[in-house]
């Protein structure tokens, strides 16, 4: 579905106002955090979720702990 939204100046910032019916759609709610995606056709919105970023912090942690046995396996 497609609907126009009206930027407006909040504080220093951009903000745009999701209507309701397409907010309750996407379970967005008063104080969510999002990933904002630029993409080269505009921002895409996207819930963020707990337990992806759980899973790729900890992703994070290890590769960087084991550098040389992800390269290993880059290789492969």
């Amino acid at each position: 579905m497609v609907q126009t939204v009206t930027l407006k100046k909040i504080g220093g910032s951009i903000g745009a106002i999701i209507p309701k019916d397409m907010a309750g759609r996407q379970h967005f709610a008063a104080n969510d955090e999002i990933f904002v995606v630029e993409r080269p056709d505009g921002i895409l919105l996207t819930r963020v979720d707990p337990t992806m970023q759980d899973a790729l912090n900890a992703y994070a942690e290890l590769a960087k702990e084991n550098q040389a046995a992800m390269a290993a396996l880059a290789k492969l």
